[in-house]
């Protein structure tokens, strides 16, 4: 019974991450039909990417000092996500152009996790009492 509403809320959660997917990938063909053709889709995408720098930059400068070690840990996790699509890039792509961005992504998100580790270490290390 159990197992059953487990593979049903799966499922749900399947279609429902398919449909965001599916309307995310069309929203900048919709806006330049929207519009007439008056907002190429390269625009659309280019300011949401410029409205996201602004937001993340605002979001993590307004952090307190007591959270920056928890957020450093999710800035780790998510950049080992990455290092999953860089893999994949790397391994799986067809084209030598995909493969090279791959690998640039590759290492620039290996140079992140480990400044990442070291920033958090050193944290931590300020919150330990010191031994005299």
């Amino acid at each position: 019974m159990a197992g059953e509403a487990m593979d049903k809320a799966l499922e749900q959660l399947d279609q429902a991450v398919t449909a965001v997917m599916s309307a995310a990938a069309q929203a900048p063909e919709a806006a330049s039909a929207a519009t007439g053709g008056a907002i190429d889709p390269f625009v659309f995408r280019l300011a949401i990417f410029v409205l996201s720098i602004f937001v993340g930059y605002y979001v993590v400068w307004s952090v307190t000092p007591a959270l920056h070690t928890p957020l450093m840990a999710v800035t780790n996790a998510i950049s080992s996500v990455i290092v999953v699509g860089a893999l994949l890039a790397v391994g799986v792509s067809a084209s030598g152009f995909a493969t090279g961005f791959g690998f640039i992504a590759l290492v620039l998100v290996s140079v992140n996790i480990f400044g990442g580790f070291l920033v958090t270490s050193r944290m931590l290390a300020m919150y330990k009492k010191k031994d005299r």
